[in-house]
């Protein structure tokens, strides 16, 4: 039937059962699944990782702008990483790390959640925090 009318026969969903098939003009069928492609893309939000850097010894003034930082960042919707790098005998003492973790979230705390909890990995300490659904 489809070469009658000089047409191709496609398979709409080959894993259907059974197939499902149309007659239709190949090259058409692909140029619509690109347009479908693309303003799906276009409607597809992408989230960025935002990084944060502190240190062990870092002072508490610091820790307040590294948080409106992070808190900026949780506005726009953005994930935000925050790490704590240990260098040389600062690694035996990953508690004082944790404190630091504690102030840092008890300052951005009201709009972002911890996604994952901060864990060692290497000489750092890495906590992930996402933006409140709202």
């Amino acid at each position: 039937m489809a070469e009658e009318r000089n047409q191709d026969l496609v398979a709409i969903s080959p894993k259907a059962d059974p197939p499902v098939c149309k007659i239709m003009d190949y090259s058409k069928f692909l140029y619509e699944q690109s347009k479908k492609e693309k303003e799906n893309r276009k409607n597809q939000k992408t989230v960025d990782i935002k990084e944060i850097r502190l240190s062990p010894s870092i002072e508490e003034h610091d820790i307040e702008v590294k948080a409106n930082n992070a808190r900026k960042f949780l506005q726009s919707d953005n994930k935000v990483k925050v790490s704590i790098r240990f260098r040389g005998r600062q690694n035996n003492y990953t508690n004082v790390g944790n404190k630091v973790f504690e102030i840092f979230l008890s300052k951005v705390g009201e709009i972002g959640v911890i996604e994952k909890p901060a864990r060692l990995e290497g000489n750092n300490m890495i906590l992930i925090l996402a933006p409140k659904k709202h």
